[in-house]
């Protein structure tokens, strides 16, 4: 089974997603996405593969998206909204989970059970 999780070990959520995967015998590849982000074309497919949109991936309640004037309600286009995570991957919303081509952010952190 190929497994990837887009972690911040500083993150609750993010540790206890993990544990979950570990708890299933799941090993995952473990990317620190804050060290390593993801490339534009890596979060685009990560993006088809939750069928989410840039706007429910950003951390729109974190200091840093306010600190950079985001809002929900701004009209970007994705390529935009990805280049923001690019640059800033505090602001991307975590864990986000791989396995098998199938992709998940983990809140709750049982949430991966779905694509196990």
């Amino acid at each position: 089974m190929q497994a990837k999780i887009y972690h911040n070990p500083r993150c609750s959520k993010s540790r206890q997603t993990l544990q979950v995967l570990l708890d299933h015998h799941v090993q995952p590849q473990i990317v620190k996405y804050l060290e390593t982000p993801p490339t534009p074309e890596e979060l685009k497919k990560l993006l088809e593969m939750m069928k989410l949109s840039p706007g429910e991936i950003i951390r729109f309640k974190d200091k840093n998206t306010r600190e950079l004037g985001l809002s929900p309600k701004d009209t970007r286009s994705v390529e935009e909204w990805i280049d923001f995570m690019v640059k800033n991957p505090a602001i991307i919303e975590r864990p986000i989970v791989v396995i098998n081509g199938k992709a998940v952010l983990g809140r709750p952190p049982e949430k991966v059970l779905e694509i196990l």
